[in-house]
C-alpha cells in the first residue's frame, strides 16, 4: 500500500486485508463502545460485528482533513449501538403493549377443566423456550398475530419468525409429552 493512505482509505478502495487491519486496530474500542450500550455480551457481539459493517460500509466518506480514523471509527459505531438500542427499546414498548393488552389466563366460565389443565402444562412447558421463542408463541398463541405481524412487532426477520415459532411448538409438544408419559408411568407404579 502507499504510504500516506489512511487505513479507511484501504478499506474503502478494497485491499485484501485492510478490513481485517482495521478490525484488529479498532477492535478494542468498538468492543468497550458495544459493552457499554448493549445489556449483554450476546447483543454486544452483535452490536460490534454491525459497526464494523457500518464502518466498511461508510470508509469512503471518511477525510481525514475533518477528524482522525479513530473518531471516524468511534462516530460510526456509536451512532449504530445508539440506533440499536433505539430499536430495542421501541420493540420492548411494543411488547409490553401487546402483554398489556394480552385476555388473562382465567378459564371462561363454562370451559372444560380438563382442557384449562392442559392449556396450564402448556403456559407451563413455554416457559421452559428461549426468550424468542416465548415471545413468537406468545404474540401467535394469545394475541393471533400473523407471522408477518410477529415479524414488525418484534423486528426479526419473517424466517427467524417461523422457525422460533416451529422449533418452540415442537418444543412444547416434546415436554408435554415428556410430563405425560412420566404421569402414566407414576401412575402405573
Amino acid at each position: 500500500w502507499i504510504v500516506g493512505d489512511s487505513l479507511l482509505q484501504r478499506v474503502a478502495e478494497g485491499e485484501l486485508g485492510a478490513m481485517q487491519e482495521c478490525m484488529d486496530e479498532y477492535g478494542g474500542l468498538v468492543w468497550s463502545l458495544a459493552r457499554r450500550f448493549c445489556p449483554n455480551l450476546s447483543e454486544a457481539e452483535d452490536a460490534a460485528q454491525e459497526a464494523f459493517v457500518a464502518v466498511w460500509e461508510s470508509a469512503g466518506r471518511f477525510d481525514p482533513s475533518k477528524g482522525s480514523e479513530v473518531t471516524f471509527v468511534a462516530t460510526i459505531a456509536r451512532r449504530r449501538l445508539i440506533d440499536r438500542g433505539r430499536r430495542r427499546a421501541r420493540r420492548e414498548r411494543l411488547l409490553d403493549e401487546v402483554r398489556d393488552q394480552a385476555p388473562p389466563d382465567q378459564p371462561a366460565p363454562g370451559e372444560d377443566a380438563a382442557v384449562c389443565e392442559e392449556a396450564a402444562r402448556a403456559r407451563e412447558a413455554m416457559k421452559q423456550l428461549s426468550p424468542d421463542q416465548q415471545r413468537v408463541l406468545e404474540l401467535a398463541v394469545t394475541r393471533g398475530f400473523t407471522h408477518e405481524q410477529i415479524s414488525r412487532i418484534t423486528e426479526m426477520p419473517l424466517g427467524t419468525v417461523k422457525t422460533h415459532a416451529r422449533r418452540g411448538l415442537m418444543r412444547v409438544r416434546a415436554l408435554l409429552e415428556e410430563r405425560s408419559s412420566n404421569t402414566s408411568s407414576e401412575a402405573n407404579s
